[in-house]
């Protein structure tokens, strides 16, 4: 389980992150929805050690994070896809897609190649894919990339930010169906960043809602979903 604790990050005078506090259980993918400005990629950023907290703490598992290396955080069984679609335009897919296996290769090396394996079953255009430089590929495959990079490392928490992020709607579908099925499948436990609240909702287990840094609602997706006041207020649908 991921516990988040009274967490606050700050860019100079501005709380960007301002004393939030849930749960992300086990098994399970939930949602951390608002608009732009709230704190979301903060978040995520935060619990990888991309930033650094100003209070509160992060437990993964019963272990405190504040303080870690981002290298011992993703050790620990954390993989951080960040938003943009990020790859390596001058690598291949396969070579974006091993560098993910890093830190796990020097013990795990057969496991390297079944959970390459596994990823292409995942994305099978990838694999039709596998030798071309990834600056070819088109957006929706490039996110299927780094999704795929941070699997093939087998983590127990996947952090998600923004997948749907200027892709088309049926790329999107694809993908958090992808991830949906992984997760009931494998028990991985899903952290969704989104703008798009319906799709994330949609999908995911619980909610948490944030807005300008605060903490709004942090409840089950589906009374989320249906609560028509905080849309209104908070989501502008």
């Amino acid at each position: 389980m991921l516990i988040i604790n009274n967490l606050s990050t700050a860019y100079g005078n501005i709380k960007a992150i301002d004393d939030i506090s849930f749960k992300a259980e086990t098994g399970k993918i939930t949602t951390i929805i608002g608009a732009n400005g709230a704190g979301k990629s903060t978040l995520l950023r935060s619990i990888t050690a991309l930033e650094k907290p100003s209070s509160g703490s992060i437990t993964w598992e019963g272990v405190e994070l504040i303080g870690q290396s981002t290298e011992n955080i993703i050790r620990s069984g954390i993989s951080h896809v960040p938003e943009g679609h990020a790859v390596i335009s001058q690598l291949s897919v396969e070579e974006n897609i091993s560098i993910g296996s890093l830190f796990r290769a020097r013990k795990h090396k057969q496991d390297v190649k079944d959970a390459l394996t596994d990823v292409y079953e995942l994305f099978p255009r990838l694999k039709e894919r596998r030798t071309q430089m990834a600056g070819s590929l088109s957006g929706g495959e490039r996110q299927m990339l780094a999704i795929s990079r941070a699997l093939v490392s087998r983590p127990k928490l996947l952090l998600l930010d923004e997948p749907s992020l200027g892709l088309a709607p049926l790329i999107v579908e694809q993908i958090i169906q992808t991830i949906n099925d992984l997760c009931r499948r494998t028990g991985l436990t899903v952290l969704l960043v989104e703008q798009n609240a319906n799709t994330a909702l949609g999908v995911a287990d619980h909610g948490v809602l944030l807005a300008l840094g605060k903490l709004i609602a942090d409840r089950p997706a589906s009374e989320l979903r249906s609560d028509t006041s905080l849309r209104a207020a908070y989501l502008g649908y």
